[in-house]
């Protein structure tokens, strides 16, 4: 049981260091070719939105799993 939830846990840990590499684009060209002056730039500058989604899914992943693997141990001691 604790080599399987091993395995899992580098798995897991794995896909979330590695999605985020292959989500990247590059950076949108200034003012979308116009002239300088034109302030069609969005606000933010293009930045991605939802990099902290895959963050916080994680931890919540690894936060339920913790829960549900002490409630199986208490449960086969008790």
């Amino acid at each position: 049981m604790k080599k399987i939830l091993t395995i899992i846990v580098l798995q897991t840990t794995f896909l979330f260091a590695v999605s985020p590499l292959y989500a990247q684009s590059d950076p949108p060209h200034p003012n979308y070719g116009n002239n300088p002056g034109g302030g069609s730039t969005p606000v933010g500058g293009g930045a991605p939105i939802g990099e902290g989604l895959i963050l916080l899914v994680g931890l919540g992943v690894a936060y339920g799993g913790k829960k549900i693997y002490n409630y199986k141990k208490r449960k086969l001691v008790g």
